[in-house]
């Protein structure tokens, strides 16, 4: 027992002093701090390229034997492009790169890829990467693929606790992997409020805010700084500054340096602008947002850079808050620097379950014109892993002192202990359904068992699961399942002539199935954002509802790890395409109405089960037309149960959905309820009036957002400047200002204030009436109807247009679903209902 105990003790105590000593070599926040000269590396090549101000060294030239790399199963090849991409290291079989490194602490690591267009076996790469220093696992099983917008770079900031370093590739079978340049390289240490043991980071955005793109010869650490307009949330929100002084740099643990971002990063910002709004001296200043989107069971590290270019002179009032996502507020304070221009940052650490990372600038005092921001980095934390190497020593260390007789006697107390209870939780586990209403996975693949929304919790099952081979679907017993062969023969092998569109979850074909019915299949594809979450939420919501309004799911298949879903063949497609962005003939107002009010009636029904749903993602292309422009709602795979009697406050939730559509409480609380439904169904509304877009980014700032545009031109009495064209002389002037009236209840601010979707099923019908009964007027009267905002404001006067809708009679009578919603049948249309009932 002494000989083992001896030697492992004596290993340890080894590796702690050369870690001890090491650490002297790595560079704290305070350390001069200058780019170091290596290693950076062109791979495939015998010769040395400069690229962003360093020397890389071809990987067949030797270096003192420094960096290395298994030769076997490896190739090297020319390709078009210059500098580090005009060669390509190629592996056929798991390989990697050794670096021996002058010293441990944070580095960068920075791998370049690039592929010609004309080698297609390069774009079609699929491999991973993963990189390990001694004893920990930075990041393992990293996957690469989708070469078709190169080059690319992927950048990471690791904790190296070893000098022996190893990046290794790995092509998935039948592939090979790529790789053009390799950067390993010292850092400074500056992530103050991070634990050593987290410092593991993968960049995923760097933005220069309000200027133009640098590129890595004019970034110190060769770093490539993006354009932020993509990411603003509100571009008229935002208006840019820049100045020509050289940053004033400051010593201090915030401050930053000219490595921290290069000088042109704090040379251009973007502060908050003013609205136009009326009867506000100057207008209201515009808090300014950025969006990322980010993947939702990961934690993230924000840096966000300021420098005020902005004032003149110090002032207290200068100062700001800075908001994260809704989880952080910090103070922004450029006053307490002794001299203006000089740079500082803020850093932020996010939890997971997020989908969008939001990172805002507000004034303290909306009359003091305050705030700036300049820079802005966006990384994930790395999920990292040591073997179990460390563990085993500590168990044997434990049995020298502490004996074998009393670790043999504790391992059988604790496997008595464990199955005991075992067959507690097994007595327990027969009292719980498998099955429940929207049984979820959570996002990551951490956990993939079945989840309960109500308990946020896993459901208890004892089949064990696995995300490819074990669905919870396999349990259900839905009778929905096709034989994968049955889908090739329907969709003819999924010929390419058949395909009908594509999606965020897959293409979409048309299909004869074998009763010779028509369907349409959808097929996930690699890498499309959506998974088996969304697959198995849409099967099992479409499994349990029946409604006239809603796509009916014909069945699924799962076999060979595939995700394909079958519904009925909706001939008309989408809503979206009818409306604009085709060559189909235009909708009429009474068509567009009807629609409208079909899809209402579906969301209805989903709303107003015992256990309701929430679509969470309604729009004009998840509204499917038949061969009678019945409206029919799909796309149910972002879809929550919304539990009843139940505080709203307690129903927190991942931000999903789609962007011009979001219900803006839900954006700002994180909590979903029906009305971000209706707020979504507001938008389509006007998509149907108007024929454009939610959000257009091709037209000027105040018209991108259609929502605004829309209620900001009702406001102003101007609607004609966003009607649709093909309207003009199509709608009765009642019927509009109805319309209109529904459209501004469901776009209200707060969820509280807007109708439920009976509401509005029952305002869109009454505007079908007006429209196909209009109010007769006596010669003398106006030929104008007055439309006003309810609130004292100015009101929208709307041209007499002309009625060229035949009208039958007819009313309509509403009968209870044998499925616990109400199914609409348009036997007659409102023939009860008088024009002085209107609500």
């Amino acid at each position: 027992m002494e000989n083992l105990c001896f030697p492992n003790s004596v290993s340890i105590f080894m590796k702690m002093v050369v870690i001890v000593l090491l650490s002297h070599h790595t560079l704290s926040a305070t350390s001069p701090y200058s780019r170091p000269e290596k290693f950076y590396v062109n791979c495939g090549s015998d010769s040395n390229v400069i690229y962003g101000n360093r020397t890389f060294v071809g990987d067949m030239i030797s270096e003192g034997n420094s960096v290395s790399f298994n030769g076997k199963g490896t190739e090297a090849s020319n390709q078009s492009g210059s500098s580090i991409y005009g060669t390509v290291r190629i592996f056929r079989h798991p390989s990697s790169y050794k670096f021996q490194l002058d010293s441990v602490g944070l580095h960068f690591v920075r791998l370049h890829f690039s592929a010609a267009s004309s080698q297609t076996e390069l774009l079609t790469a699929r491999f991973t990467v993963s990189a390990t220093s001694g004893s920990t696992h930075h990041f393992k099983g990293f996957p690469v693929q989708n070469f078709n917008e190169t080059p690319r770079v992927e950048e990471f900031l690791l904790m190296i606790d070893s000098p022996k370093f190893e990046i290794r590739f790995e092509p998935e079978r039948s592939s090979l992997a790529l790789i053009n340049a390799i950067e390993v390289f010292s850092a400074r240490n500056d992530l103050n409020n991070t634990p050593e043991s987290e410092k593991n980071l993968h960049t995923i955005y760097r933005l220069n805010v309000g200027g133009s793109k640098i590129t890595p010869e004019n970034d110190t650490l060769g770093r490539t700084w993006s354009i932020d307009d993509d990411f603003l949330y509100r571009k008229d929100s935002a208006k840019n500054i820049s100045s020509t002084q050289k940053p004033n740099y400051e010593t201090g643990s915030a401050s930053a340096t000219s490595d921290t971002a290069p000088d042109f990063v704090y040379q251009t910002a973007r502060t908050m602008n003013r609205s136009s709004n009326e009867g506000v001296a100057g207008g209201v200043l515009m808090n300014v947002t950025w969006s990322f989107k980010v993947r939702n069971n990961s934690r993230h590290f924000i840096r966000v850079h300021f420098c005020d270019i902005k004032d003149e002179t110090q002032d207290p009032d200068s100062d700001f808050y800075l908001y994260v996502t809704g989880q952080s507020r910090r103070d922004v304070r450029p006053s307490v620097y002794v001299r203006l221009v000089t740079p500082f940052y803020i850093d932020v650490n996010v939890s997971d379950g997020f989908e969008f990372l939001n990172v805002s600038i507000s004034a303290k005092d909306s009359t003091k014109d305050a705030g700036f921001l300049n820079g802005l980095e966006v990384m994930e934390f790395l999920k990292t892993s040591s073997p179990h190497e460390s563990s085993s020593r500590v168990y044997i260390i434990t049995g020298c002192v502490a004996g074998g007789s009393i670790l043999v006697l504790s391992f059988l107390f604790v496997v008595c202990l464990f199955r005991m209870r075992s067959k507690t939780e097994k007595k327990r586990d027969t009292e719980v359904t498998v099955w429940s209403p929207l049984a979820l996975h959570r996002g990551g693949s951490s956990d993939n068992r079945p989840f309960d929304l109500v308990h946020n919790s896993p459901l208890r099952t004892n089949i064990p699961f696995d995300p490819v081979y074990n669905s919870p679907l396999r349990n259900l017993n839905l009778g929905l399942k096709i034989p994968f062969t049955d889908i090739l023969r329907a969709t003819n092998n999924f010929d390419e002539t058949w395909l009908i569109g594509k999606g965020g979850f897959g293409d979409v074909y048309k299909a004869i199935l074998p009763d010779g019915s028509r369907a349409a299949i959808k097929r996930a594809k690699t890498g499309s954002g959506q998974g088996i979450l969304e697959f198995q939420t849409e099967i099992q919501v479409l499994s349990r509802i029946r409604h006239k309004h809603l796509v009916a799911l014909k069945g699924y298949c799962e076999e060979n790890s595939e995700m394909i879903l079958v519904y009925e063949y909706m001939e008309k497609g989408t809503l979206k395409e009818h409306l604009y962005g085709s060559d189909l003939p235009a909708l009429s107002w009474k068509q567009r109405l009807e629609i409208c009010t079909g899809a209402a009636k579906g969301l209805q029904y989903l709303h107003s089960g015992s256990e309701g749903i929430i679509h969470r993602d309604v729009k004009s292309t998840n509204i499917l037309l038949d061969e009678n422009n019945v409206a029919k709602v799909a796309d149910f795979g972002l879809s929550k149960l919304a539990v009843r009697n139940q505080d709203s406050v307690n129903i927190s939730t991942y931000i999903k959905g789609t962007f011009g559509y979001l219900d803006p409480e839900y954006l700002e609380t994180h909590i979903l309820t029906e009305k971000s439904d209706v707020y979504a169904f507001g938008v389509v509304l006007l998509e149907a009036l108007c024929a454009r877009p939610a959000l257009d980014r091709c037209l000027p700032h105040e018209q991108v957002n259609l929502a605004e545009w829309a209620m900001f031109c009702k406001s102003k009495g101007i609607l004609d400047e966003v009607l649709d064209p093909k309207l003009v002389g199509q709608i009765e002037p009642s019927s509009l200002r109805k319309f209109m009236e529904i459209t501004d209840k469901c776009l209200k601010e707060y969820g509280e204030e807007r109708p439920n979707m009976a509401d509005v099923i029952w305002d869109l019908e009454y505007a079908l009436q007006l429209h196909m009964m209009p109010i007769q007027r006596e010669p003398h009267e106006d030929s104008s109807v007055t439309i006003s905002d309810g609130g004292g404001g100015s009101s929208l006067v709307v041209p007499r247009l002309m009625v060229s809708d035949s009208f039958s009679s007819s009313s309509f009578v509403q009968k209870k679903s044998s499925y616990g919603g109400t199914d609409s049948s348009e036997t007659q249309v409102f023939s009860q209902l008088k024009i002085s009932e209107a609500r």
